[in-house]
């Protein structure tokens, strides 16, 4: 599992490691049943806080992406199939919400997202 992280980067260093196992098991390099690295070895291979490991850890598994099971580590629990229906409803949602906060109608807001396509 190959993870790099910009410490003084804009994005918080738990974020990024936490995107990037998303990405991981989206393009399918991680597969359901993978066990991910112990928090207190990857926050050592990335030269992290195990706080920061632990809480990107438990954001994945928040988003049903992973599950830790006590000693027995983390696992991948959502395929990529999984995944990408996961991620593509949350962000439908979240610009559902957003349009309507806004006041735009659904004609309004098909008309921004093709422009901004």
């Amino acid at each position: 599992m190959d993870i790099t992280v910009d410490p003084v980067g804009a994005i918080p260093p738990y974020e990024q490691v936490k995107d990037q196992i998303e990405q991981l098991i989206r393009t399918g390099e991680l597969a359901q049943g993978t066990k991910l690295p112990t928090v207190r070895q990857l926050s050592i291979d990335l030269g992290l806080a195990v706080n920061t490991v632990a809480r990107a850890y438990k954001e994945l598994e928040a988003d049903a992406l992973v599950e830790t099971r006590g000693r027995n580590g983390t696992v991948v629990l959502a395929g990529r199939s999984q995944i990408n229906d996961a991620a593509t409803q949350r962000a439908a949602t979240a610009l559902a919400v957003a349009a309507r906060q806004a006041g735009l109608s659904l004609a309004e807001t098909t008309q921004i997202l093709a422009k901004a396509w």
